[in-house]
């Protein structure tokens, strides 16, 4: 039997609801502040946008622009009404983000630059006082070449790994030593006095804006000789001291993980930029993996990859792994097997939970990957592996042969390790990070391994299983009961989600193209299930696939459970909305009521059916 963790309330039969124009509508539902970016950061609800009406006024021969919010208040300039819509639109995010661990990689190309840094760094200042606790893992390889070729000397590299002699080391040292100072400074700024003063908070306003820590996080150990070559002091992760990082970010600061590592003898060890931030995440359990890179993720038509499943990522990389060797590397580690023969981790995210918690958040004790060939298992010479990253570099890397199919191995291996959501974010693009975590679309690519997963058609096996998810329901009244027959006829219409050989929860559509709408039912989670978000997850993908039939709306019957959609985006509509054809067939004794949503242009990437290939 599938298991699962939690179980707070269930959710019964579907209903859907639509938001009309013009109809008077003075506010969203509670919870329902924009299509969430549901699949791209966790779950919460969809909705509309908000109406505003906007209008031209005369003053003194000044016209200006004002708008009002449908609510009862003063008509404002619309320079106003877009700083007030722009707030509440970023609302729920503020509220979801709060409290997350986000480790950021810089590549090693963004810091050189410089044009958009200042703006990245002033976003994560922001995005740390609305109470995200940051990582940071800059990037040196740029840098170090450039200062070997001052000094007349060669970058040599061998695979993925640079060859570190001794002048490389001290070209190591002294551009992780630059970038710090130059990252420390730039967080250090506080508020502006001219803005704040009026708030009357003297005593903050000398305050430095984010306390910035740094230290040896890590522990490391010599690469050594590998096929004959003699690496000298280029350094492989062996230990993240996860309890003393988690000790900075409890204090309020923002931790920087250069990716000098220190050994057990008290060596200084340059390590990979990469490998150090995934090993990070991994063993912090970060809820996000952030990579800003100098360019985007694009297909074989150009545009760019907004998301891919772990699925689909693993699928790419594989395929390359004949022609690139970060690629091979990648399969090596992970193995042959696909997604779903990995055990069940112990935990949620793919960690050993305690009784503690952090922050109100599960505290994880041990973090235990379950990759194949030695990879999260002792590997026989006293060394955890499961704590090394993912180390991608080189030439495969520099010459951008393959694209950033090394950035996708890296997500993909994170990804598996419990990581549930990798973004690769083209740091050229200004305010991308905002864009990212506060657009329902985001800015860049998105690699996810919890969007989706077992969700599937239903088959003529899925049956009894359907069945007995959704007896309990007919049973108290919260669904319509189908006969057995009536199951089966109606099998094409549903959708299912599938762990360990069990069916955990199930759905329905039934189009009606006529009137480009379709009838959301059946909606049921398994008791044991319920609370972690397989109805929101079951709701999008009916959505996608509804949106991919062509429909524009969404229409459904409840009698007990209109509170969970209308925090989803649907509306109470009179039974004259519904299809002709549906309205011939409601049991009018069972008295619900109706819902309608209509559905927004999606272009989050995040599709139901998808086949394409990765571009360089």
């Amino acid at each position: 039997m599938a298991s699962c963790i939690s179980r707070p309330p269930w959710v019964g039969s579907l209903i859907c609801g639509e938001v009309l124009e013009n109809s008077g509508l003075r506010c969203k539902p509670p919870g329902s502040w924009g299509w969430p970016k549901q699949m791209r950061h966790s779950h919460v609800s969809s909705s509309t946008k908000q109406q505003r009406g906007n209008w031209t006024t005369v003053n003194g021969g000044e016209t200006k622009s004002q708008t009002n919010f449908g609510d009862s208040g003063r008509v404002v300039t619309a320079e106003e009404a877009e700083l007030v819509a722009v707030l509440r639109e970023a609302h729920p995010y503020v509220n979801l983000h709060r409290d997350s661990i986000f480790v950021v990689m810089l590549s090693a190309e963004i810091l050189d630059s410089g044009s958009t840094l200042d703006g990245i760094l002033k976003d994560i200042a922001f995005l740390h006082h609305l109470g995200i606790r940051f990582v940071l893992v800059p990037g040196t390889q740029v840098q170090i070449d450039q200062l070997l070729a001052e000094r007349g000397r060669e970058p040599t590299y061998v695979g993925r790994y640079r060859v570190t002699d001794s002048a490389s080391l001290q070209a190591a040292k002294e551009a992780a030593g630059a970038i710090s100072v130059m990252i420390e400074a730039k967080l250090s700024p506080g508020p502006s006095i001219y803005n704040i003063r009026r708030h009357g908070d003297n005593s903050r306003l000398h305050e430095t804006g984010v306390r910035v820590d740094t230290g040896n996080f890590f522990a490391a150990k010599r690469r050594g000789v590998v096929d004959g070559v003699d690496f000298g002091a280029t350094g492989l992760v062996k230990k993240i001291d996860v309890d003393r990082i988690r000790e900075r970010l409890d204090s309020g600061s923002v931790v920087l993980l250069r990716n000098l590592g220190h050994s057990s003898s008290g060596e200084v060890l340059n390590c990979n930029t990469y490998e150090v931030a995934t090993a990070c995440a991994l063993a912090i359990g970060a809820d996000k993996l952030i990579c800003i890179m100098d360019g985007p993720v694009r297909d074989e038509n150009g545009h760019l990859v907004r998301f891919l499943t772990l699925q689909e990522a693993d699928t790419l990389v594989r395929k390359r792994a004949q022609q690139s060797e970060i690629a091979a590397k990648y399969v090596k580690a992970v193995g042959d097997g696909g997604i779903s023969s990995f055990p069940e981790p112990l935990g949620y995210n793919g960690m050993v939970t305690t009784p503690n918690n952090y922050n109100g958040r599960p505290f994880w004790e041990k973090h235990t990957p379950t990759f194949q060939n030695g990879v999260g298992f002792d590997n026989g010479n006293g060394l955890w592996s499961g704590e090394r990253g993912f180390a991608i570099g080189g030439e495969e890397r520099l010459s951008r042969l393959n694209g950033y199919l090394s950035e996708l191995a890296a997500a993909a291996f994170v990804c598996r390790g419990g990581v549930k959501r990798v973004h690769l974010l083209d740091g050229t693009i200004s305010g991308v990070l905002l864009l990212e975590l506060f657009k329902r679309d985001g800015m860049g690519t998105m690699v996810a391994s919890d969007v989706y997963e077992g969700t599937r058609e239903a088959k003529v096996e899925d049956l009894t299983g359907i069945r007995k998810i959704i007896k309990p329901l007919e049973e108290s009244g919260a669904l319509v009961r189908r006969t057995d027959e009536e199951l089966l006829r109606a099998l094409d219409s549903f959708v299912v989600v599938e762990r360990e050989g069990q069916i955990i929860a199930c759905a329905a559509l039934f189009p009606f193209f006529k009137e480009k709408c379709g009838e959301v039912a059946a909606i049921a989670v398994s008791s044991d299930c319920r609370g972690q978000g397989q109805g929101d997850k079951l709701l999008d993908y009916i959505e996608k696939k509804a949106s991919a039939l062509g429909l524009e709306m969404l229409f459904l019957l409840t009698t007990r459970t209109a509170d969970w959609f209308v925090r989803r985006g649907f509306q109470e509509c009179s039974i004259e909305k519904i299809p002709e054809a549906r309205r011939e067939r409601i049991n009018l004794s069972r008295k619900s009521k109706y819902y309608m949503k209509k559905l927004l242009p999606d272009r989050s990437g995040i599709s139901v059916v998808r086949t394409f290939q990765f571009g360089s």
